[in-house]
């Protein structure tokens, strides 16, 4: 999951006219167009090292996204080299954890959750972050709100899951996300996730198989777990700037409204 204001977001932005400019990246690790409008995506990375792209401040008017923007930012963070290593410690978590027995144990195994979990997050984020937004004409971006306590930022954090902004700078609810991400778990788990597989004996001599993951609970089960995931996420890119400045010792930018005085 797939997938993505410094205010709470607005009843209405009103996007710029212009054609979207060509992504620069700046020093800061944020693109900025030559316009001064809201960057289309960033090169931001959530501790240094996951992708972080669709996650931009708002620095001005904010141009929608063409479809085929969309489609490039979610395949540029769902093809990063650094998903590999971390598909690999989901995929050891879960040999761990024997979660789906059907696979079983071995690096076989290990090697068939690796896939899952690869196949699980790509589809997720591209349902989420492209095909959805792309044909609802939603906005995958998350927009920081920089400044109020933490429980009002993490409120309007948690909240992006189910409120969205259009394209068209319109309040929405985030159809992208909560029907994005179910179809995405539908597909995974109906077409790849394991069938019913033999387990072994009992003491009468009698065949037992692992239970089928292709029910409809688990269904749910895995949508309610993405979209909780996202969730937490979503919170963890709203409190990254203020890690990263800790950590790197910049001083927090001055508002707008602390220039002007």
């Amino acid at each position: 999951m797939t997938g993505q204001t410094p205010t709470p977001c607005p009843a209405k932005d009103s996007p710029a006219k212009a054609s979207p400019a060509k992504d620069s990246p700046s020093k800061d690790g944020k693109d900025k167009d030559a316009a001064g409008a809201t960057a289309a995506s960033s090169n931001d990375r959530l501790f240094f090292a996951l992708p972080n792209f669709l996650t931009v401040d708002k620095n001005g008017k904010i141009i929608p996204l063409t479809a085929g923007q969309k489609f490039k930012i979610v395949a540029r963070g769902a093809f990063d080299p650094v998903q590999i290593p971390w598909f690999g410690i989901l995929s050891a978590i879960g040999q761990a954890e024997n979660s789906e027995p059907g696979y079983g144990q071995g690096w076989g195994s290990y090697g068939k959750r690796f896939v899952t979990y690869a196949a699980d997050g790509t589809i997720e984020n591209f349902f989420v972050g492209a095909i959805f937004p792309s044909v609802l004409h939603q906005d995958p971006r998350f927009f920081p709100k920089p400044e109020g306590s933490f429980v009002s930022r993490a409120s309007y954090a948690v909240s992006r899951i189910v409120i969205t902004r259009s394209d068209s700078g319109k309040r929405q609810f985030n159809f992208s996300e909560v029907v994005g991400s179910a179809m995405a778990s539908a597909i995974s788990t109906y077409s790849y996730h394991p069938r019913r597989s033999f387990k072994g004996y009992n003491s009468m001599g009698d065949p037992v198989y692992y239970a089928s993951d292709r029910t409809l609970s688990n269904t749910a089960s895995v949508w309610l777990s993405q979209m909780g995931y996202d969730a937490i996420t979503i919170t963890l890119k709203e409190f990254w700037p203020d890690i990263r400045r800790k950590v790197t010792k910049h001083p927090k930018p001055e508002s707008a409204a602390t220039l002007a005085q």
